[in-house]
């Protein structure tokens, strides 16, 4: 028996990175899950490798801008497997052409920053919205938020998607505390920096390095490390944790800098 055989799943942002390894593992655990992905081909994929390996899954459009969309995805959920157990709101605006007009405030265009908040933190608002009502009705289920460790700190760089995954945290224990009572828990991943095949092929050496050195353990995070802490979270392992905002970034985010880059500042202050 897998750790949520039985359950039925949606991963939203399932047909790429991250949210492909947390539809595979809910998978292998045994969940029938929605693949849900603004970007139809990739969850397509992404369902057909879950057959493929013996699991369940479907592939669904979704675009969490439009409210309408989420509806009538929720919906064939339900009407395929019956009912949704598991939620994990894994998809955001991570697009290169949001991200690199997301710099100084200063700079900050008025639509850059509602891009972000519109399917970081509206889009995982309504998801809740629609999906609760189908979790009350099977007796209880998991809400899973995936967040940001910029969303804790900050950084030079990207104040709206950072700010986005902040109101997620909210928005996070808002649901722990709305639903709670009808069994329903809610909680958020807060990962580092993951290397996804894409993401590895947009950084060079250099910045790997830079960010490597200040993970605690010895190695770079990749999207299996998520999927854990999701499937974890989707499970009754987890039955009495709710919300929580957990990180699941090696450590990046809860340390000093290490000794060399604090002589590097020491010797930067020293002129």
């Amino acid at each position: 028996m897998g750790l949520v055989e039985g359950k039925v799943a949606i991963v939203t942002g399932g047909g790429a990175n991250i949210g492909e390894a947390c539809a595979k593992m809910l998978a292998s655990h045994g969940a029938s899950v929605a693949v849900a992905d603004i970007n139809l081909e990739g969850a397509e994929r992404v369902a057909a490798e879950i057959a493929a390996a013996g699991g369940t899954a479907v592939a669904l459009k979704v675009d969490l801008g439009d409210e309408a969309s989420i509806a009538a995805m929720v919906a064939a959920v339900v009407e395929k497997f019956g009912a949704i157990h598991i939620l994990h709101n894994n998809a955001a605006n991570t697009g290169a052409a949001q991200m690199t007009r997301d710099g100084a405030l200063t700079d900050m265009e008025a639509e850059v920053w509602d891009a972000a908040f519109d399917i970081n933190t509206r889009g995982t608002m309504l998801m809740t919205k629609h999906v609760a009502p189908h979790m009350i009705a099977a007796g209880g289920g998991s809400i899973i938020n995936t967040s940001s460790g910029v969303s804790i700190l900050g950084d030079v760089l990207n104040p709206a998607y950072s700010s986005s995954k902040a109101a997620v945290n909210a928005l996070t224990r808002n649901t722990a505390a709305q639903f709670g009572r009808a069994n329903i828990r809610c909680n958020a991943i807060l990962p580092g920096l993951v290397l996804s095949p894409v993401a590895r092929a947009q950084m060079t050496e250099h910045q790997l390095g830079m960010i490597q050195r200040h993970v605690l353990l010895p190695r770079e995070s990749v999207p299996d490390d998520i999927a854990g802490a999701v499937l974890w979270l989707a499970s009754d392992l987890s039955s009495f944790v709710t919300g929580q905002i957990i990180s699941a970034d090696g450590g990046i985010c809860h340390h000093q800098p290490h000794y060399a880059d604090m002589m590097d500042m020491f010797a930067a202050m020293q002129g």
